[in-house]
């Protein structure tokens, strides 16, 4: 496909998973004490919503990338939007509990069909050698979400309660999300990036291939539970750690530029390194910040090190998610493969949040930062094996 197709599915791809992520994950941090309020729910189910939405689009992540290899992402992400238009309306119906939560479990299977791993399918299938750029430009746009989302919705609000702002959302994956996907997705693969008619669904994976997956999936996994985690429980920790509320909110307030600013600096210099670099950079990072928070995290020079290295580890991750497995698997069963590390990729973003949240209360700051240093090391350990095993890839 031409540069400028590509181009212009990234750019629409990027609208879509800016109300992706603002509709659904982001929603909740300013409707959530609304909902609360009129529904009657304990703040714990109201945010639960986002844990089952992560966990039910685990359990169907892994059968949606098979499909994405076979039928291409256009058909199957139209439908992703249309069905995210519907559990959003059926939430400004809902009045408890089952309810409001069986809604968020049908956004988790939208999730699986029209987010971030879909996405990433799709480019891969659309922009051939320029995938890594793709997928990079992709991450820098989708980390406006929240820059967009959290201010529209506070205003929406006020105007229309929080019921009218999720049917407007609603309207917006019908409207506009679904018909970028028809419009701006091919109907199928490009050529050279699923098998040829008549050839096996799958190739058997060799031993080498299985102990790679492993690996990487130990990585991605040991990553997703402390991206995801972490950043829910960041403004407590810190000033569990001794900072006061205004500084503590400072410092959170860094992990965003910090992510977006690792992004950009891949998208320009990432061709003249190779991925194997950026992974075993990212991985190594991350512990190395939390590891001196824990020790000295009252200290605000430290605790800025620390936010630093969680933002730009984060910030690599949400490329690496799809160009690390792109580059050591190919795009025949990109999506295959893509859909199987997002099985414990999701479980473990589902559990992180109330996991940390019983440690923080148990334990503090200390106790937090303590279990995300060993996750983190584990995540290492596993990257150093896995490079180990799959040699340099760029």
């Amino acid at each position: 496909m031409k540069v400028s197709q590509a181009a212009q599915a990234t750019a629409g791809l990027g609208l879509t998973q800016i109300v992706g992520w603002g509709t659904t994950f982001l929603m909740p941090s300013v409707l959530g004490r609304h909902i609360q309020h009129d529904l009657g729910l304990p703040s714990e189910v109201v945010y639960g919503g986002i844990t089952v939405m992560f966990g039910v689009g685990a359990i169907f992540s892994p059968r949606v990338g098979r499909l994405l290899d076979r039928t291409g992402a256009r058909a199957v992400m139209a439908v992703g939007s249309v069905l995210y238009a519907l559990s959003l309306a059926a939430l400004t119906l809902s009045q408890g509990m089952i309810t409001y939560l069986l809604c968020w479990a049908a956004m988790g299977v939208a999730s699986t069909l029209a987010l971030n791993t879909p996405s990433s399918i799709a480019l891969a299938q659309i922009a051939g050698t320029r995938a890594r750029q793709a997928i990079a430009v992709l991450a820098i746009i989708g980390g406006f979400a929240s820059t967009v989302f959290w201010p529209v919705s506070e205003a929406l609000e006020l105007l229309f309660g929080w019921r009218g702002v999720v049917l407007i959302y609603a309207a917006i994956h019908l409207t506009i999300c679904a018909p970028v996907h028809l419009l701006m997705l091919p109907g199928r693969p490009m050529v050279g990036t699923h098998a040829p008619a008549g050839a096996p669904a799958q190739v058997p994976p060799s031993a080498h291939t299985e102990r790679i997956f492993l690996l990487l999936s130990i990585s991605f996994a040991c990553g997703a539970f402390i991206f995801t985690g972490f950043i829910v429980h960041a403004i407590g920790v810190l000033r569990g750690l001794g900072h006061d509320p205004a500084t503590a909110l400072l410092l959170a307030t860094l992990i965003g530029p910090a992510q977006v600013a690792v992004r950009v600096f891949e998208l320009a210099f990432g061709h003249r390194y190779t991925i194997t670099s950026s992974t075993l950079f990212s991985s190594a990072v991350l512990p190395f910040g939390l590891g001196l928070a824990l020790l000295a995290g009252g200290n605000f020079a430290v605790a800025l090190v620390c936010i630093m290295a969680y933002g730009i580890a984060n910030g690599m991750k949400a490329v690496l998610r799809a160009t690390l497995p792109l580059a050591l698997f190919g795009r025949a069963q990109f999506g295959t493969y893509l859909g199987r590390l997002a099985l414990p990729q999701g479980i473990v973003s589902a559990a992180a949040p109330p996991v940390l949240a019983a440690v923080m209360a148990s334990y503090g700051a200390e106790g937090v930062l303590a279990v995300t240093f060993v996750v983190a090391t584990v995540a290492l350990i596993a990257t150093i094996l896995l490079v180990r095993v799959s040699g340099t890839v760029r």
